[in-house]
C-alpha cells in the first residue's frame, strides 16, 4: 500500500473497514510541496488547507483497477502532508455503504460506474463541486449541479483471439454470421457494468435509443438462438488469457491489459465495431457531509487534472477530458472507434429495469 512518512501517525484504525491506510504527516515545507508550477490556479493554497487535517478517504478506488494505484502513488508523492486512504468494494456496495452512513459519512469521495453515481446523487448523498477541467467535459459527462463528473471512460469493443478466429468480425452484424457459432462471450448485463453497457452498445447498432433497449435485447437474444454465444460470463478475463474465449465483448481496458500487460501481444485484436459502440463513464463525487472537504477537493482535482488524466491513459482507460495530448506510444495503443457515443447515464438509469427484466426474459426465458 502506501509508505509510512514518519513515526507520528494521526489516523484512527481503519483496518476493520478494509481501508488501505497510509501514514501520517510531517511539517509542511512549501518550497518542497511539489516541483514545478501549480497544476491549476489555487493548487498550493488548497494543499495548505488540506494539510491541516491531512486525510482524505476515497471510496472504491482500488489500486488494481483503472490505474488508480498510479494516481494514488502520484498524489501521495505530490502532497506528502495529506494521507490518502481508500478501499475497493465495487460501485453498488460503495453507494449502499454511503447511504447507510449518510448522517455521518466515513468517506470523503465516491468513485463509481456512472449509472451508480447518478443514483447516488438522486438519493441526496453527494455535494456539488466543480474540479479543475470540469467545464472542459462534454455536457453528458457531468451533472448540471456538479454532484458527479466523469473521470475516465471505457468503450465496449470486440476483443478477439486471432489464434482462435480466422476472420476478425468488424461489426455487430458480422457477429451473427455462421462462422462465429459458439465463439462469443459477454458479461451478464444484470450484474456487470460491462454487460449493461454492452446492451446499450448493441442497441445503438440495432437502431435503438435510450427510450427503448428492446432492439439491443432482441439482437443479443438472436445471437443466443442461432448458437453464436458460447456463454454469458462475468469472469472472462482469466479464460481469455487461457485461450478459452474466441470473441469477448467487454470493456476496451480488458483487451488492452491482455495485449500489452499480460503477454498476449499480437494474438489479440481490439475492434471498435463499424456500426457503433458505447463508452461507459466512470464518475467521482464529493460526498455530502465529507469529513475533510479540502483534502477531498484536492484529490478530486488531481483525478481530473491533466496529470491525473494522463495517468488514467497509461492504465488502459480513456481520459474524460477531451483533446488531451498523450504520449505517442500511449495514444497508439488505443484502437480506432469509427462510431462511439458516451453513455448518457442519467437517461440510462431509467432503462436499468428494462435491461434486467427484458434480457432475462428474451435470453434466459425467465
Amino acid at each position: 500500500m502506501m509508505r509510512v512518512l514518519n513515526a507520528r501517525p494521526r489516523l484512527a484504525a481503519l483496518v476493520a473497514l478494509g481501508w488501505a491506510a497510509c501514514a501520517a504527516l510531517y511539517p509542511l515545507d512549501r518550497a518542497h510541496a511539489f516541483d514545478g508550477p501549480d497544476l491549476y490556479p489555487g493548487e498550493a493554497a488548497l494543499y495548505d488547507a488540506a494539510a491541516k487535517d491531512g486525510l482524505v478517504v476515497s471510496s472504491n478506488t482500488g489500486a488494481n483497477w483503472a490505474n488508480w494505484g498510479a494516481l494514488e502513488a502520484a498524489f501521495t508523492k505530490r502532497y506528502p502532508n495529506v494521507t490518502l486512504a481508500y478501499n475497493d468494494i465495487g460501485s453498488g456496495p460503495a453507494m449502499v455503504a454511503l447511504d447507510r452512513t449518510r448522517a455521518k459519512p466515513m468517506i470523503d469521495t465516491l468513485y463509481a460506474f456512472g449509472v451508480v453515481g447518478v443514483d447516488a446523487a438522486s438519493r441526496g448523498l453527494l455535494a456539488g463541486f466543480k474540479p479543475t477541467n470540469f467545464d472542459r467535459l462534454p455536457t453528458v459527462a457531468r451533472d448540471a449541479d456538479a454532484r458527479w463528473f466523469t473521470v475516465h471512460q471505457m468503450p465496449i469493443v470486440f476483443i478477439v483471439n486471432k489464434k482462435l478466429v480466422k476472420t476478425v468480425p468488424r461489426s455487430w452484424a458480422d457477429l451473427a454470421k455462421p462462422e462465429y457459432k459458439g465463439a462469443i462471450v459477454y458479461p451478464d448485463p444484470r450484474t456487470s457494468g460491462a454487460g449493461e453497457v454492452a446492451v446499450f452498445a448493441a442497441n445503438l447498432a440495432a437502431g435503438g435509443s435510450l427510450e427503448t433497449v428492446r432492439p439491443g435485447i432482441d439482437y443479443l437474444a438472436e445471437l443466443h438462438k442461432i448458437g453464436n454465444v458460447l456463454r454469458v460470463d462475468i469472469g472472462g478475463y482469466t479464460d481469455f488469457l487461457k485461450g478459452k474465449i474466441p470473441i469477448w465483448i467487454s470493456f476496451e481496458m480488458d483487451g488492452l491489459r491482455a495485449k500489452y500487460a499480460d503477454g498476449m501481444g499480437d494474438e489479440v485484436e481490439l475492434v471498435g465495431p463499424l456500426d457503433g459502440t458505447v463508452a461507459a463513464p466512470y464518475t467521482m463525487s464529493l460526498v455530502k457531509g465529507a469529513r475533510d472537504d479540502s483534502a477531498a477537493k484536492l484529490w478530486l482535482n488531481f483525478a481530473l487534472s491533466d496529470m491525473g488524466q494522463r495517468l488514467f491513459a497509461e492504465g488502459f482507460v480513456r481520459p474524460a477530458v477531451p483533446d488531451l495530448a498523450l504520449a505517442p506510444d500511449i495514444a497508439a495503443r488505443l484502437p480506432k472507434l469509427p462510431k462511439v457515443e458516451l453513455l448518457d447515464v442519467a437517461r440510462a438509469l431509467l432503462r436499468k429495469a428494462d435491461i434486467d427484466a427484458g434480457w432475462a426474459q428474451a435470453v434466459l426465458g425467465n
